[in-house]
């Protein structure tokens, strides 16, 4: 099978069938051609994971003509596979080429028009791929004048033109290709970056949104740097910093229960099954010393012990499932030790509550000035963080006022083009008169972590503060919240409406609106999306738990943090001088 290896040097393997797993490219094709050509094996499976042009197309059929093995071909199949599902309620649309549809791609001042259709055409390409996996045709809402009605219009077009082909359509059985008989269609809410970008600056305060923050998180995989022993062994010599790598899946009930939980919350948790596994290697310990079976070599006996040695035998019998729980355990622990690490340097606690509290209008305790000019208060980008936060929370400021902060910012060390391209873009989107809002925010502090204070607790907490987070809704939250619910609401009475399954398009105003509540929904950001965001939907999911069964699935061009966007805002802002 060839993946990653396609232009990769390879022997002939005649008696072999291969297939193929590729992007329908001019480059793949040239290659399969090539090895077609080399004869390299005995059958070809082309898998393409969009559909494949029909001149790239002809290209492969003359490349196969010309080498003689249009027998050989057995399969072509376009796949609708353009597109990363990381969790069953959220996915990706790329990782490699991810620049390609960036936020900076998007939102640049010399971007030309036919380089918007290209972007635009391949993020509809990728999200018409999620609904053929699917297999079901959603109603389709957007904001106006922005690149989500872009994609909004062109995604309904290439549904509509599907659904037209009756002997080509990919939804004939609406519903029933993924096994599924709904009777509802699902919503498909299209957003643009630029609804909330306070979002994707904030700093945060749950388990999975603080790996991806402070680590280096992809795709699932994290990667730390921890310490190694000194090779000269001796006590006083440099320690050397190692890196290794976790993978966090589906498998890991740990991180399925706690990946949205609060950070304080998680460290308890990583100590209590560091507890309980001890309380299990405890009990296996006990039972071998009292049956005379403290020595390894002894182990092999166990097979042979009479009806008196049961315990021990279901005691040995869940070995396998300790140790898997012990790694998983010494997984999180060293995760939670380097985020924990990161919490107490940058005092990553703070800032998070003086965000929570600029978003919710409250009452600062310290002057945001104070925590900019203290050199212990964290890194430059937090600092640059803080202060775009409270520009795009609303936070009354004249000119004049912005250039005094600029100042201090870059006495701190702060690269100062993300600051640019965000005065630019609120003067542009009239921010300052009408900014977003973040009802119902804020924290509350409540007492150190008990479970974690004694002596044998892995975690050091002192000096971080318990917070507990106040459930709201973010932006993008309470504008699903109405388009759901069929609420009236001024965000979302002007979105535009589009029914692929009608005869006709018409104008939204004209479109039959559906009367009854939708209860799932898909939610797609056009310009990247965070894990904040993520799990506040998780959340409004979970407290909508007791009027009904409702699911929502949220997806963007790119999961990025805040650093990746700050660099964003950073090329965007050296170009706009």
């Amino acid at each position: 099978m060839h993946c990653r290896l396609l232009h990769s040097d390879r022997d002939a393997v005649p008696d072999v069938p291969v297939i193929y797993f590729v992007m329908p490219t001019e480059e793949n094709i040239q290659r399969i051609c090539q090895d077609c050509k080399n004869q390299l094996y005995e059958s070809w499976y082309l898998n393409f994971i969009s559909a494949i042009s029909r001149h790239l197309l002809e290209e492969l059929a003359t490349g196969v003509l010309q080498s003689n093995v249009v027998s050989s071909v057995s399969k072509v199949f376009d796949q609708y596979l353009n597109f990363i599902s990381l969790e069953e309620d959220l996915f990706l649309l790329r990782q490699q080429g991810r620049d390609a549809i960036s936020y900076y791609s998007i939102n640049r001042g010399d971007v030309k028009d036919t380089e918007m259709d290209q972007i635009m055409d391949m993020i509809v390409d990728s999200l018409f791929s999620v609904f053929v996996t699917l297999g079901t045709v959603p109603v389709i809402r957007c904001p106006r004048g922005n690149a989500a009605e872009m994609v909004a219009e062109k995604l309904d077009k290439k549904l509509r033109e599907n659904l037209r082909d009756t002997r080509n359509s990919l939804f004939t059985a609406d519903g029933l290709q993924s096994g599924q008989f709904s009777f509802q269609r699902p919503l498909l809410v299209i957003l643009d970056r630029n609804l909330d970008l306070a979002t994707l600056l904030h700093h945060t305060w749950t388990y999975q949104a603080l790996v991806h923050d402070v680590l280096d998180m992809q795709l699932n995989r994290v990667t730390t740097e921890e310490e190694a022993a000194s090779p000269s062994g001796h006590a006083g010599a440099k320690a050397l910093k190692r890196k290794k790598v976790y993978d966090l899946g589906q498998n890991d009930k740990f991180w399925i229960a706690q990946k949205g939980s609060p950070f304080p919350a998680v460290a308890e948790a990583v100590q209590e099954a560091l507890d309980t596994y001890r309380a299990s290697e405890d009990e296996v310990k006990r039972l071998k010393h009292a049956m005379g079976l403290e020595g390894d070599e002894d182990d092999q006996a166990i097979s042979t012990l009479s009806d008196s040695t049961a315990k021990l035998t279901s005691a040995m019998h869940s070995l396998p499932e300790l140790l898997e729980q012990k790694r998983l355990i010494d997984m999180h622990t060293n995760i939670a030790t380097a985020v924990l690490d990161n919490i107490k340097e940058r005092k990553l606690d703070v800032y998070f509550e003086t965000e929570e509290k600029l978003m919710s209008r409250s009452q600062l305790d310290k002057p945001l000035m104070d925590i900019i000019s203290d050199p212990e208060a964290g890194l430059a980008e937090d600092k640059l963080r803080l202060f775009l936060i409270a520009m795009l929370c609303g936070q009354q400021m004249t000119e004049a006022e912005v250039d005094q902060y600029a100042v201090a910012l870059q006495a701190a060390g702060c690269d100062l083009a993300p600051l640019h391209y965000i005065r630019k873009w609120r003067a542009y989107t009239k921010m300052s008169s009408t900014p977003a809002t973040y009802g119902g925010g804020g924290t509350k502090t409540l007492g150190m972590f008990s479970k974690l204070m004694a002596e044998s607790s892995k975690f050091v907490m002192e000096g971080v503060k318990n917070l507990v987070v106040k459930k709201h809704k973010l932006p993008t939250t309470r504008i699903v919240d109405s388009l759901m619910e069929m609420k009236p609401s001024d965000e979302t009475d002007n979105f535009r409406y589009f029914d692929p399954k009608m005869l006709r398009a018409t104008d939204s105003g004209s479109v039959p609106r559906n009367k009854q509540p939708f209860q799932e929904a898909l939610v797609f950001v056009v310009g990247g999306g965070n894990y904040i965001e993520y799990q506040n939907l998780v959340d409004y999911v979970r407290s909508r738990t007791t009027m009904g069964t409702k699911k929502i699935t949220y997806g963007c061009t790119d999961l990025q943090n805040a650093a990746q966007f700050l660099k964003q805002f950073g090329q965007l802002g050296r170009e706009s001088f």
